[in-house]
């Protein structure tokens, strides 16, 4: 009887082991909000359990209760003086177009936004090289993202050709004879009218010995990959100013975008903006009674913290903006996707900024619902109100800090470009006190705040601008 009763027991106890393994199993299916990364800046349940402790906690206790001067604060806002440059892309001697052109070139493009964004300021490049129409270029669905955004989802196609029409040739569909030649076409076989062995940073040279041929024989050219694939250095004036009239004119967002963007800096730069609810959540609006008052100055973080690939953690870079001056004041807005981590991996950095805000903050889910789950679009919103804002700061290197360095330069706006060989023996000294460290960080970013940088040769004409887009005043 007693080894019956054991075994039985046993049962039970199996069987209740079980059941809660189950149970912690289903959990996240039927309380998905528990587990999610970013809940509308709210921390979840799940993330808090897995809050990271902070690695330089005596730096941190001091900058919890920094102090900023007057002088400080007026240095760290100021906008740049006048730097001896000006955008310089109009040129009177624009050749006109020649009556034929010789075919039509189709280019897709993979990766994610800024790089597509690159990728179709060459496009037009090269069909200028070409003297070739181009179709609009064709975005491949993300592998990360699988966003499906098509060119006229993101960039007001009207306005792109309107504003490139005198120079390049461009259509926004084959004509019906052409009509084969789909992304499935070239995705079943080898066919003849793709170019798939473009090197990467071809010349103009390599494009009119090896496509130009394709488009005398089929009158189309399909280049399939296409990221990358035109040089920077060695091409004509006029080519270089075609690059940078693409990127820094035609490329305009769509008005939802636009309207999306500037609702969320109005929001930022009058911060006392009140909720009035009419009738539900996703109807709330915001009245502002303190417009009088004038605009407030924000600054935006792209913050890119990846799994195993990120230079500089949220508490780094807070701890790097603190002592840079930015105080507990500071509207700060966070331009990023999905941090790894979720909440709990930004709360020390939330600590420092409370203000700190992001697209979910401010608008509601009315104002988000055209853009919400595409990728590629919040990324055009993240992009729209980092351009329009006082400060822009990245804390990892990547094509969004390139496309921003370059474009806000190309404007004369002051971005800080985090000093990395300074900071990381500086974040590895768990000795040094507060007022060394920030002195430290002072220094070594006050020729990192929006400099004019002249490119040197195979970097990017995107992200240096000058002297290629720019001319002297």
């Amino acid at each position: 009887m007693k080894q019956s009763y054991n075994y039985n027991n046993q049962m039970h106890q199996s069987q209740r082991g079980a059941f809660a393994a189950l149970f912690l199993i289903l959990l996240p299916i039927f309380f998905p909000n528990l587990f999610a990364p970013l809940g509308r800046a709210s921390p979840s349940l799940f993330s808090e359990w897995n809050a990271p402790k902070p690695r330089h906690l005596p730096l941190l206790e001091v900058a919890l209760h920094r102090k900023t001067s007057i002088k400080q604060q007026s240095d760290l806002w100021s906008p740049l003086p006048n730097q001896g440059w000006k955008p310089c892309i109009d040129s009177a001697n624009i050749p006109l177009l020649p009556e034929k052109s010789q075919g039509y070139i189709q280019v897709f493009l993979d990766g994610g936004l800024n790089q597509q964004r690159m990728g179709i300021c060459d496009a037009v490049a090269v069909a200028k090289i070409l003297n070739a129409t181009l179709i609009i270029p064709h975005l491949e669905v993300n592998p990360v993202w699988q966003d499906s955004s098509s060119f006229t989802d993101i960039f007001d196609v009207d306005h792109f050709i309107d504003v490139l029409g005198k120079e390049v040739s461009i259509v926004k569909e084959l004509p019906r004879e052409y009509s084969w030649s789909t992304r499935e076409y070239y995705a079943t076989g080898i066919r003849a009218t793709r170019i798939k062995t473009a090197p990467v940073h071809a010349s103009a040279n390599w494009y009119l010995e090896n496509v130009l041929p394709v488009l005398e024989s089929y009158g189309i050219a399909a280049i399939s990959p296409f990221s990358h694939r035109l040089a920077f250095d060695k091409l004509p004036v006029n080519i270089q100013h075609l690059r940078c009239k693409v990127n820094f004119q035609a490329l305009v967002f769509v008005p939802q975008i636009r309207s999306i963007g500037e609702i969320l800096i109005h929001r930022l730069r009058y911060p006392f903006a009140k909720l009035q609810a009419s009738g539900s959540e996703d109807q709330q609006g915001r009245i502002d009674d303190t417009e009088q008052e004038g605009p407030g100055k924000f600054v935006v973080l792209h913050l890119r913290f990846d799994k195993g690939r990120c230079p500089l953690t949220p508490e780094e870079i807070g701890l790097l903006l603190a002592a840079l001056g930015f105080d507990n004041s500071t509207r700060l807005y966070l331009a990023s996707h999905k941090v790894y981590g979720g909440e709990a991996r930004i709360s020390t950095l939330r600590k420092l900024f409370p203000l700190m805000e992001d697209k979910k903050s401010l608008a509601s889910v009315k104002e988000l619902a055209e853009v919400e789950g595409k990728a590629s679009l919040l990324a055009a919103v993240d992009y729209y109100v980092s351009l329009q804002s006082d400060i822009f700061i990245s804390a990892s290197p990547g094509n969004m800090h390139n496309a921003l360095l370059g474009h806000r330069a190309y404007l004369n706006l002051k971005t800080i470009r985090p000093n990395m060989l300074l900071l990381g023996p500086l974040f590895l000294n768990k000795s040094m006190e507060w007022s060394e460290f920030q002195q430290a960080v002072i220094n070594g970013h006050k020729n990192r705040q929006g400099q004019i940088r002249l490119r040197k040769e195979k970097q990017s004409i995107y992200t240096y601008p000058a002297p290629d887009c720019m001319c002297r005043t």
